[in-house]
């Protein structure tokens, strides 16, 4: 990048970056006729399609209610289990909780934090009711073993929907050698994406879902705009729907089934769009610092090593997560966090495992999830985002070499 940038004294571990051009394309929906529901959504959404390369895209007011339209159109429901990797945001559990359904945690790998289909098989094993759906997590923006996964999903008839909103732009290499985008959804029914000013691109607030099949595109649509229909061939009362001559009632419509008020507006779409046109340069920017972030950290080993990186994946990072031996250092998570702060260094843990949240524990009172476990009390993330400057990798690092 070729910006200046004026970095604050103080670094958090995240921070969006907006250009001129994102304020531009925000003005001219503030003058223009249309403020939601109108050309800026849906250009956002067929931007979207075509960056991820599926079919459909739907666009809405967050990431959580991405995770709720994809599972309310998937059809889950009460009596149902929805399967969760215990490290997440838990955003991931509580979506498919909105339906009603059980959430069933699975265990993740100690050092990537992922879903395996080990850990999936053994929570399908766990509890006797059936599953509906698996929620695997692409933590951090690497890619959890999709493949394997959903080869399990399918042989158990369960639906798949991949949580994607740390991965925007991550692409990997299948087992047959061809090249894949998380939001593609050839190994799942659909993809989700947070647009959350702490991800890799802002919409102030907003969230989608990829698909390829065009039902569920639907579907979604329907239930982020209070699941109302308003074409003729979805009516069921036609004597309600037409005059006696046939004319249709111009502002007739019907609520085949309730939905939410999940639309984004063209304000944060218009935002979104902009943002998306500069993804292959944010994504070469983290490529650039998660390097320098590699090579600046093996001084400190092995008291700090970066998360494995997982083969065969090339991730656009959300986050620069990091495994401490607190212990070896002789000093806990808590003094190290707030050591760094004194030296201008914001620091973050993503995250505490969600079985532990007391809404969660009070259901699962006796799980025990060893992997997710180890990797939580190692982890810490670093400052990573777009408009980090070289020096300040280094900055960090020098920091945690003097704190630890």
């Amino acid at each position: 990048m070729n910006r200046k940038t004026d970095t604050p004294t103080f670094l958090p571990y995240t921070r969006h970056w907006l250009d001129d051009d994102d304020i531009a394309a925000v003005t001219a929906v503030l003058r223009g006729d249309w403020l939601t529901s109108g050309p800026a959504t849906t250009a956002f959404e067929r931007a979207l399609a075509a960056t991820t390369g599926a079919r459909e895209a739907v666009v809405c007011s967050s990431g959580t209610a991405a995770l709720h339209l994809a599972c309310m159109a998937l059809g889950l429901r009460a009596g149902e289990r929805a399967l969760v990797p215990a490290i997440t945001f838990v955003a991931t559990a509580n979506a498919p909780g909105f339906t009603g359904a059980d959430i069933a945690f699975t265990d993740v790998d100690p050092d990537t934090g992922l879903m395996r289909a080990a850990d999936m098989r053994a929570a399908l094993a766990r509890d006797g009711h059936p599953a509906r759906v698996v929620l695997p997590v692409h933590l951090n923006g690497q890619v959890a073993p999709i493949e394997a996964l959903s080869a399990l999903a399918r042989e158990q008839g369960l639906g798949i929907i991949e949580d994607g909103c740390h991965a925007l732009g991550t692409r990997y290499t299948t087992r047959h050698g061809q090249s894949a985008s998380v939001g593609d959804c050839r190994f799942s029914d659909a993809t989700v994406f947070s647009f959350h000013p702490a991800k890799t691109i802002a919409m102030g607030e907003g969230g989608a879902v990829t698909t390829n099949d065009a039902a569920l595109a639907a579907a979604m649509r329907r239930a982020r705009n209070h699941g109302l229909v308003h074409d003729a061939g979805d009516f069921t009362d036609p004597a309600q729907a037409y005059e006696h001559d046939g004319e249709r009632r111009p502002w007739y419509h019907e609520m085949p089934a309730p939905g939410n008020n999940y639309r984004a507006s063209d304000i944060h779409c218009a935002l979104g769009t902009s943002q998306l046109a500069k993804l292959p340069e944010f994504a070469a920017r983290r490529a650039t610092l998660m390097a320098r972030y590699d090579e600046a950290l093996q001084g400190l080993a092995p008291l700090v090593r970066p998360v494995p990186r997982v083969a065969d994946c090339e991730p656009v990072l959300h986050l620069y997560p990091v495994h401490i031996d607190f212990a070896r250092a002789g000093k806990t998570r808590t003094e190290v966090m707030q050591q760094l702060r004194a030296r201008g260094i914001g620091t973050q843990v993503h995250y505490r495992p969600v079985h532990q949240q007391p809404w969660y524990r009070r259901q699962h009172p006796d799980l025990a999830l060893p992997g997710a476990r180890q990797y939580y009390e190692r982890v810490l993330s670093l400052p990573f985002f777009t408009a980090m400057q070289n020096s300040d990798v280094s900055r960090v690092c020098n920091a945690l070499r003097e704190v630890l």
